[in-house]
């Protein structure tokens, strides 16, 4: 298979062999693809300095099994660079795209929505609500989907005074303040602005914790790398 003229980031770059890289992208319409830059680290390559992450790139290559072999890329625009926890943020993007999406599965809605968030990020945008509609767009893109409507079986719609323990297999299962850890719990207001994304200042910390816990319980016991940064 030979693509051309793909828009596609760099996730993840590392040495491979002496001058080569081995990276991580991800593309509009193949997913996230496995590349080996040749020779991309020597001082006569042109993509030298080039294929770091948050660049929008045009990407070609070649592929006859699950690692490609880069073949063209260039930058197609300039984005501000991101600076601080803005940095963070785009590092902690990437590392989720890495771990939840499998290699030449398509997702261009996933695509778009990275793309839109690092024009946010590079803007200056608020982090935390970036962030939190970026984590449910994408655990929605891999099937993972957050039941935000309705409580656990369908009876009731999430109400914005309610408390609730959002149950990974089955949703919000309504509960009484002091009738469960209250670090467990989730207000009934936050479910409804995650849906919608308009969240506000006071949900910020609730809705951060309860997707570091849905998250967590996706991937298994391998921490994600990037929270130790923010640490």
């Amino acid at each position: 298979m030979r693509v051309v003229q793909q828009p596609g980031f760099v996730l993840h770059a590392r040495a491979f062999r002496e001058t080569s890289l081995l990276l991580e992208v991800l593309s509009r319409q193949h997913g996230r693809v496995g590349l080996v830059a040749r020779g991309a680290r020597s001082a006569r390559s042109r993509w030298r300095n080039l294929l770091q992450p948050f660049r929008p790139l045009l990407l070609g290559w070649s592929q006859r099994g699950e690692l490609g072999t880069l073949s063209d890329a260039e930058e197609v625009a300039t984005l501000p660079p991101l600076r601080g926890e803005a940095l963070l943020c785009g590092l902690y993007a990437n590392e989720l795209l890495v771990r939840f999406l499998h290699r030449s599965d398509p997702h261009p809605d996933v695509f778009e929505h990275y793309r839109d968030l690092l024009t946010s990020l590079a803007s200056e945008w608020a982090t935390q609500p970036l962030l939190r509609t970026f984590e449910r767009d994408l655990l929605q893109a891999v099937g993972l989907g957050l039941q935000l409507e309705r409580e656990h079986g369908g009876r009731r719609e999430v109400r914005e005074g309610a408390w609730y323990e959002y149950v990974p297999e089955s949703g919000p299962v309504c509960r009484e303040p002091g009738e469960h850890l209250e670090s467990q719990l989730v207000s009934g207001a936050a479910l409804i602005a995650l849906r919608t994304g308009q969240i506000e200042a006071g949900q910020q910390r609730e809705l951060k914790l309860l997707m570091r816990r849905l998250i967590r319980y996706h991937l298994g016991d391998k921490p994600l790398a990037s929270h130790d940064l923010f640490r």
